[in-house]
């Protein structure tokens, strides 16, 4: 990657914690912090980041989202006493002050705006702000759930400020609402907020009827406020990915937003005493990498939650190495998406198929299913009052029971990119030709056999081959994390490469995926070894196979839209459930997809196969060849621009697929099993 990655961090914001007696707030610690950037300090990993100094928020920079009066107030704490720290903090909810919070909360909100200059300026690409305390529950008067200034939502009115960013994405992967951003933009269109968290149907924290699926945003901000309450602990990595494949992704390139801030709360991670989830570390590896390629690649993460601080730590981790561009891991346990899960999918895409044009095939909501439930205040205080300790003992225990294997070392290996390119062709900066001192016919010959030299007979072809497999041969070896090949004929170079991983016990799953028209070579296997999704404008028919998957659309490759429909809802869950061990990337001759959807696709597709993809092209294309190898150098894809609505006829062919295919593809489902029969075919 050609820009790099922010760290800020600053000790001081480690020094403040609770004085006094309160179960709710004992588990938002100072270690919190120290745990995290050592961790990042142990694995080198925050010496190959960009340190950015910390700055204290100005008084003009809090009160872009926070009152005057309110200002004020916090301001006083820094002279209280223990006893009026005590009283003030009582006219709040779940939150402690102490003599050098605000002062913290300054340089939290800060650092979350030196990481947006820093990512908007252009001195990195991305980065993560570890900071302390957290900052989205906050609201505009009022400090609450270890909040007391709300650092995303300051950040998201200075960008817009500053540098005239028109569309910002929040992401919240925190297992708390954070109701404190939904009420700062839920009447902006502007602003397109994301959350999930627990809810239990309103019995978790923060017990609001506006956390549920239905609160979609108000005025001209309606459909800009997503939320995806999980009614039940123990949501794993399909869950998560389902989400964002079915629900957030297709949205968010729709919405196509200049920046993308997260509000990184990883007490949605396993063992966590809030949480209850039983997500690994290593599913923010994937989260992250799939935000990676909207808006250019300006990302930036703000830490909140994570009150564990062993998957905290390993989840801190994850991330950052996906941000610096290093290969995702083998996603971990994707066995589908549970019913619960579902039903929060199903009602949340149901509340927004009026607002977004990517929904507009989702299936509405049965009137039986809802995910609400109303608590009394009575109800509420009884909780709070009589069995909070308790419970949270009991959740304690929990989630010291839970065990849960360290995530594996993340491989970088020491080439990023090599290309196979014909004799002459200027090979793209950051990359290495790869060449082959083996005789091409007798290596050809060995591995494939005489058919191939009466299909590629010319001795340029056979040494294209030739260097294909030895790419190959690297890439297994995990010298070479990705490659390019521009060859004489790209479906015997397709085959050829099959066949060779055939053989090979680390390259046993290979995901083909096919852009174009051209007639595929046959036969499909029916073993597993292979996964095909071809996506063309031709249609076959009469074909009923688990593993190949035609996509048929009326405009072909050329259309973005339905282009992009298929690679998120189909290709991408059938790609993560899939699991292979090499992905290739074929570009059929004259297959008319269009330079920012060829970069969007194999950007994402690196997430897959740890980062092990092979382009395929037609030695003409070679005016191509740059913008693939910059994305497979881990450079960012253009953006899109804001998508148009689907053709009728694209919806159609996708839904019949994803139903046809869901049974054996578990995270193609988005509704329960009961409500499936109401999807719209």
């Amino acid at each position: 990657m050609t820009m790099g990655t922010a760290l800020i961090y600053d000790e001081e914001m480690t020094k403040y914690k609770l004085l006094w007696v309160d179960p709710a707030c004992k588990i938002e610690t100072p270690e919190r912090l120290t745990v995290s950037h050592g961790a990042l300090v142990r694995t080198g990993l925050a010496d190959r980041c960009v340190s950015v100094p910390v700055r204290e928020a100005t008084d003009a920079d809090v009160l872009l989202v926070h009152s005057e009066e309110y200002l004020e107030a916090v301001k006083k704490t820094p002279y209280m006493s223990l006893e009026q720290l005590m009283e003030f903090t009582l006219q709040y909810g779940d939150v402690y002050f102490h003599p050098n919070i605000y002062h913290c909360a300054k340089l939290a909100a800060g650092a979350t705006l030196q990481l947006v200059d820093s990512v908007m300026t252009r001195r990195v690409r991305n980065g993560l702000a570890l900071v302390r305390p957290p900052g989205h529950h906050s609201s505009t008067s009022a400090a609450n759930g270890f909040c007391v200034f709300n650092n995303v939502a300051i950040a998201t009115r200075y960008a817009k400020q500053k540098y005239g960013v028109k569309r910002v994405l929040i992401v919240d992967w925190d297992v708390h609402h954070g109701q404190g951003v939904q009420y700062a933009f839920e009447d902006d269109p502007s602003v397109l907020y994301f959350s999930w968290h627990r809810y239990e149907h309103q019995k978790f924290w923060p017990n609001l009827r506006e956390s549920d699926y239905s609160s979609v945003g108000k005025d001209k901000g309606a459909g800009f406020n997503i939320n995806v309450p999980w009614n039940k602990v123990g949501m794993k990595n399909s869950d998560y990915l389902s989400v964002f494949c079915h629900l957030l992704l297709p949205v968010a390139y729709e919405f196509c937003p200049d920046l993308v801030l997260v509000c990184a709360g990883f007490d949605s991670a396993i063992g966590d005493p809030e949480g209850h989830m039983c997500a690994t570390p290593d599913i923010f590896a994937h989260l992250s990498h799939l935000l990676m390629n909207l808006a250019e690649g300006k990302l930036c993460l703000v830490l909140e939650g994570g009150y564990n601080l062993t998957s905290l730590a390993q989840s801190v981790c994850q991330t950052v190495h996906t941000l610096l561009g290093d290969p995702a891991p083998q996603p971990a346990n994707l066995q589908g998406p549970c019913e619960s899960a579902l039903e929060s999918l199903h009602c949340a895409r149901s509340a927004h198929k009026p607002y977004w044009s990517c929904l507009k095939h989702a299936a509405d909501k049965p009137s039986d299913l809802s995910t609400q439930y109303v608590q009394t205040e009575e109800q509420r205080s009884e909780e709070h009052n009589g069995s909070e300790q308790t419970e949270e003992g009991e959740q304690e225990v929990k989630a010291e029971e839970v065990v849960w294997a360290e995530p594996p070392k993340r491989s970088t290996p020491p080439l990023r990119t090599a290309v196979v390119l014909p004799e002459g062709a200027a090979c793209p900066d950051g990359c290495e030709p790869i060449s082959s001192s083996v005789d091409p016919s007798a290596l050809v010959v060995s591995q494939l056999g005489e058919k191939f030299l009466r299909e590629a007979d010319e001795r340029d072809a056979l040494t294209a081959l030739c260097k294909l497999l030895t790419l190959l041969g690297k890439m297994e070896k995990n010298e070479i994390c990705n490659g390019l090949a521009l060859v004489h004929d790209v479906a015997t170079a397709m085959t050829c490469a099959v066949q060779h991983c055939g053989g090979n016990s680390l390259t046993n799953r290979v995901l083909i995926v096919c852009v174009g028209d051209a007639v595929l070579p046959s036969p499909i296997t029916e073993d597993g070894k292979t996964l095909v999704v071809h996506i063309g404008s031709k249609e076959i028919k009469d074909q009923k196979s688990k593993y190949y998957i035609p996509v048929c659309l009326k405009k072909g490759c050329s259309d973005v839209t339905g282009f992009m429909q298929a690679v998120l809802g189909l290709l991408l869950p059938l790609g993560y459930q899939y699991d292979p061990s090499l992905v290739l990337l074929v570009w059929m001759p004259d297959c008319g997809v269009c330079e920012g959807v060829w970069q969007q696709l194999t950007g994402l597709l690196q997430g897959l196969a740890q980062g092990h993809t092979l382009v395929l092209m037609q030695e003409n294309e070679k005016a191509s060849v740059d913008v693939t190898a910059s994305c497979l150098l881990g450079n960012p894809a253009a953006c899109l621009g804001p998508l148009d609505a689907p053709l009728p006829e694209d919806v159609e062919t996708l839904e019949r697929l994803r139903l046809r295919l869901q049974a054996d593809w578990n995270l193609l489902q988005t509704t329960a099993p009961e409500s499936r029969g109401d999807e719209e075919h």
